[in-house]
């Protein structure tokens, strides 16, 4: 029976976050009424910071990012390793594949969205969170050593806030990060009908 090691399935797993968005959604919400304050924000990000400082040397670059990535694979190969012999059979995979085409399937139905809008959002979502990662960790590596220390990642962290703090009282809520979203969609819609409306570069002879 052909078997999946766990080198090869690593090429078939989501990339390891590279920074935080604190602010967004209502993670790092403490007290969970719905409210991100400033200091929630700051505190969130110091617990992640911590978290993704694998080797605990007060900042995170490219050795912490690896071992994040391998606990993830190592985690998600636990997982579909079923009988727990070591590998992960075709009938394993094929388990696995079924079991999240089932879940899509659920939530397209909760959301009352077709099956080929949904995949397509899905898609183009995972595609800008690798580039957006990326962006991110550029921002924060303000002293470009490529490496993040905990100051510069609460920096970071902090900006997101205030930029989604519309009204600066120290606090985003719910509607700000509607409103956010919203901005963020419109731009993007934007882009796209820029990019469509360009014209196409001429042949070359």
């Amino acid at each position: 029976m052909k078997k999946i090691s766990l080198l090869t399935l690593g090429a078939a797993l989501i990339a390891v976050p590279v920074l935080a968005a604190p602010g967004a959604g209502s993670r790092g919400d403490a007290d969970g009424n719905g409210t991100l304050t400033r200091a929630e924000a700051q505190a969130h990000a110091t617990q992640r910071f911590v978290k993704m400082d694998a080797n605990k040397d007060g900042k995170i670059d490219a050795t912490d990012r690896a071992a994040q990535r391998a606990a993830m694979q190592a985690k998600m190969f636990e997982r579909l390793d079923a009988d727990k012999d070591g590998s992960i059979s075709k009938a394993e995979w094929d388990q696995h594949s079924a079991d999240r085409a089932a879940k899509r399937g659920e939530k397209r139905a909760d959301a009352g969205e077709g099956k080929g809008g949904m995949r397509g959002h899905h898609g183009m979502r995972g595609g800008r969170h690798g580039m957006r990662g990326g962006m991110m960790m550029g921002k924060a590596d303000t002293n470009g050593d490529k490496a993040i220390s905990q100051a510069e990642f609460e920096t970071a962290a902090l900006a997101r806030f205030d930029a989604s703090d519309a009204n600066k009282d120290g606090q985003v809520t719910a509607e700000e990060r509607a409103a956010q979203r919203e901005a963020r969609k419109a731009k993007a819609a934007e882009w796209r009908a820029k990019r469509a409306a360009a014209p196409a570069a001429p042949a070359s002879e």
